[in-house]
């Protein structure tokens, strides 16, 4: 299946705890469906002080399901769906919303 949301997009969050939180993808997990946005899903994991390591409460981004989240059209802003076409012989992402085009 083609990547529709990839590392660096700037994606809303359209269900669940977080919804209507924006970030950007920083890690994708296609093999589980699920990717690492920044400010979303975020955890409180306690640390245990090392030699290296100041230790306490670290806050972590874990992973969120891909059909949870949606890009943010860069040009009218707010949630957009991504298809893909055709141009100067590429395959590109492109905004429904407003068909701008994404990378290309």
């Amino acid at each position: 299946m083609a990547a529709k949301l990839k590392k660096g997009d700037k994606v809303v969050v359209i269900a669940g705890r977080d919804k209507g939180t924006e970030g950007e993808i920083e890690k994708v997990l296609p093999s589980e469906g699920r990717a690492v946005v920044s400010g979303v899903n975020t955890v409180i994991r306690h640390t245990r002080q090392s030699q290296t390591s100041q230790g306490g409460r670290v806050p972590k981004s874990l992973p969120i399901d891909l059909s949870n989240l949606a890009l943010v059209d860069p040009d009218q802003g707010g949630a957009t769906r991504v298809g893909f076409r055709m141009e100067e012989g590429k395959k590109v992402r492109f905004a429904k919303k407003s068909g701008v085009t994404i990378d290309g």
